[in-house]
């Protein structure tokens, strides 16, 4: 007997990219933890969308938000000024305790935004020679599926097949502080990685490696830059992962919980000495900063500040 999840799953064999092997259930709602099939039967969901579900699948709080803001306005471009910009940027700023915050869509769209900071900083700040820059990433990491991110992978299957690799990327094992301070250079502009890791498996860092990072980090003038996409906003018990060793990065890098599940919305934060060396022009999104994802983004900060009651 064919069901009604069979039909569904056929439809996305023939039509779809093969990019995914997702479990045989096909979701028609969701509420909270909870979610049911297009059969009636109903999960718990654990998986949260790869942590993009801090707050629970459809919060009252953000969906009202995003419902008024739907009502309004959704997307301007950044070619004007809108009324949720500001309030969400100050807000990033808040819980980050950075000066700036650079909103954007995806995470991966972060990680590109943030690699772009950090090369300009390492060029005008640092005096790097251009197109000298490098950035040193770590084994087993994930970032995200561009092809730049994707070229400085250990992981065959993220990697093979979409080459040339980026130049100008250094890799070392993860939690690893030696050979951290091996591998900098006079031309590195930055360290990026994961609080803990998450691709290859729940992989926690050897206790005191986040204060040897910001040590080496900060003695050898080279941006720490902490991917918090899945680890931040209250995924590891404390607002960012980092925070477990009182550490705080040059960059932050947010996404995933920051859009509440309901509209992409990632950011990078960082002080004025790096992201305000961008200037009209050498970076941008459509709907980066949007009125919607800014309304979104607002709320979904504002409930997990507020323990998810509200």
């Amino acid at each position: 007997m064919t069901t009604k999840t069979d039909g569904l799953i056929a439809l996305v064999d023939k039509f779809g990219a093969h990019n995914y092997h997702p479990l045989p259930v096909a979701i028609a709602r969701a509420k909270g933890p909870f979610v049911w099939d297009v059969e009636g039967k109903k999960y718990f969901d654990f998986l949260s969308a790869y942590s993009a579900l801090n707050q629970g699948h459809n919060h009252p709080k953000i969906v009202a938000a995003a419902k008024k803001q739907l009502g309004l306005v959704t997307l301007t471009s950044r070619a004007f000024h809108n009324e949720r910009l500001g309030p969400f940027l100050e807000l990033l700023c808040r819980i980050t305790g950075k000066e700036r915050a650079l909103p954007m869509n995806s995470g991966a769209e972060a990680v590109e935004t943030a690699i772009k900071a950090m090369r300009l900083w390492g060029y005008r700040r640092k005096n790097v020679p251009e197109d000298k820059a490098e950035i040193i990433v770590c084994a087993d990491n994930f970032h995200g599926r561009t092809t730049t991110i994707v070229g400085f992978s250990s992981d065959g299957g993220s990697r093979e097949g979409f080459g040339p690799a980026t130049p100008g990327f250094k890799m070392i094992p993860y939690g690893d502080a030696a050979a951290l301070e091996r591998a900098i250079t006079q031309n590195t502009v930055g360290f990026l990685f994961e609080p803990i890791q998450g691709e290859a498996g729940v992989i926690i860092p050897p206790e005191g490696w986040l204060a040897a990072v910001r040590g080496i980090c900060s003695e050898r003038r080279v941006l720490m830059c902490a991917d918090e996409i899945q680890t931040g906003l209250g995924r590891t018990g404390k607002l960012f992962a980092c925070e477990h060793e009182s550490v705080t990065p040059d960059l932050y890098i947010l996404g995933k919980a920051l859009s509440g599940g309901l509209y992409p919305v990632s950011a990078v934060c960082a002080d004025d000495e790096v992201l305000g060396l961008f200037t009209p022009g050498t970076h941008g999104s459509t709907f980066g900063g949007s009125p919607l994802a800014c309304a979104v983004g607002l709320a979904a900060v504002e409930v997990i500040l507020d323990g998810g009651t509200s």
